[in-house]
């Protein structure tokens, strides 16, 4: 996973932490949007289909594909804010194939008889024959630990610590293992030991937004993941909104997948659907939210999540965190 860097509100100035998402290239490589750090992020306030993508070319491959523009939401007003990324760079030549090099072996030259050694014995009128490796008798055995074997030369295993007559009474255990390594009184699972930590979940894979669709789908999924059970849409009449209901047992939310800010008043419908049902109030928008809508959501402790179109569900105030944190 790539390291977060900073990105600037231009509307709060407030700096936000953004994590680079990782895209699967068909050729297997993990692709990675280069973010241009160097140029000012825009506020997005109007989102069109063309400007929601970006072109990124594979290192490894060089396929050049479209994936989500980089986008987080400012946690302070929640502004949707858009990060430049440099474009694909032109493809580099294609490096000339390497020339194979071919070792060249020079031999002695060698005479009719044979090497220079034989010749010399020949004509001293010695027998010509081969010596035998030093250390060893002509035609007796090999000595131990010459040879080329492994077997036959080879040194033993050292024995274990532990085994054997080295093992005294000094391995084992003396009376340095007393009373202080022992479970004191404040270990155990005790009424004292406090809070319960939350279950650790694992980590949300998210699902690219390309339409309405797949915007509620996606924040189905990551109500899901945060431990709502039976999350569904429900039956009957859709209400006269751009929002999609959904609901759970405890759990009152909606989805705004139109490309306007939420306002005040879906902030408060979804506050009142929730407290009919004795429920969770939770919002989701593509676009972000209000700063009326924001204050709001605050005072009625709402959480309030964005949505980019990587499908990555990012809170902007704190009952969001509250709930990531803790989960249903």
């Amino acid at each position: 996973m790539a390291d977060a860097v900073p990105v600037r509100c231009p509307a709060c100035l407030r700096e936000n932490d953004y994590v680079t998402p990782v895209f699967p290239c068909a050729c297997g490589t993990p692709v990675i949007p280069p973010l241009d750090l160097a140029a000012p992020p825009q506020e997005l306030t109007h989102r069109t289909w063309s400007e929601g993508w970006v072109t990124v070319r594979c290192g490894s491959c060089g396929r050049e594909s479209d994936w989500p523009h980089p986008e987080v939401g400012c946690g302070s007003c929640g502004t949707v804010v858009l990060i430049p990324v440099h474009p694909p760079a032109a493809p580099l030549p294609p490096a000339a194939p390497a020339v194979p090099v071919v070792p060249v072996v020079r031999t002695p030259p060698q005479g009719p008889q044979g090497s220079p050694a034989q010749l010399s014995r020949e004509s001293a009128g010695g027998e010509v024959r081969t010596d035998p490796p030093a250390g060893t008798e002509p035609g007796g055995p090999a000595p131990e630990g010459g040879g080329s074997s492994g077997s036959s030369g080879s040194r033993p295993a050292p024995q274990d610590r532990g085994s054997g007559p080295g093992a005294g009474p000094g391995a084992g255990s003396g009376p340095g293992a007393g009373p202080g390594a022992g479970a004191g009184p404040g270990a155990g699972a005790g009424p004292g030991t406090g809070p319960s930590r939350p279950v650790p979940r694992p980590a949300f894979r998210p699902v690219t937004i390309r339409t309405a669709r797949d915007a509620v789908a996606t924040a189905a999924l990551y109500l899901r993941w945060l431990g709502f059970q039976d999350v569904r849409q429900p039956d009957g009449r859709p209400i006269p909104s751009a929002a999609v209901d959904l609901r759970a047992p405890g759990l009152v939310a909606q989805v705004d997948p139109t490309t306007a800010p939420a306002g005040l008043r879906a902030v408060e419908c979804v506050w009142l659907n929730g407290l009919t049902a004795s429920a969770t109030s939770v919002y989701f928008s593509l676009a972000g939210y209000t700063r009326e809508a924001r204050t709001r959501a605050d005072e009625l402790g709402i959480p309030l999540f964005v949505m980019d179109l990587t499908g990555m569900p990012q809170p902007v105030n704190d009952p969001a965190d509250g709930l990531v944190a803790a989960g249903a």
